[in-house]
């Protein structure tokens, strides 16, 4: 999994493969949350959702949040993150 995430949606997304390696569906992981199924849903499409809800989810599916200091992203990490080619520079 990836180190950091700047954006609602990379997290989702990044949920959303947990999710399907660990072989759940989202019927199962909200179940398991204690949620509904719109939660994860929305979740794993970088929607807003409650903290609580995060947490559920992240508990079923294993895995836990930590911070760390944000800092500015490389050239690489931009052109990856906006798909540009270093041929586009010029």
């Amino acid at each position: 999994m990836k180190d950091g995430f700047t954006l609602p949606t990379d997290l989702g997304a990044a949920l959303q493969r947990a999710r399907t390696e660990a072989g759940l569906s989202v019927t199962d992981v909200a179940k398991r949350a204690g949620r509904v199924r719109d939660v994860v849903y929305r979740l794993e499409k970088g929607e807003e959702v409650s903290l609580s809800s995060l947490f559920a989810v992240l508990s079923v599916l294993g895995l836990r949040l930590s911070l760390n200091h944000a800092r500015m992203p490389t050239l690489d990490e931009v052109r990856a993150r906006f798909s540009l080619d270093s041929d586009e520079d010029n």
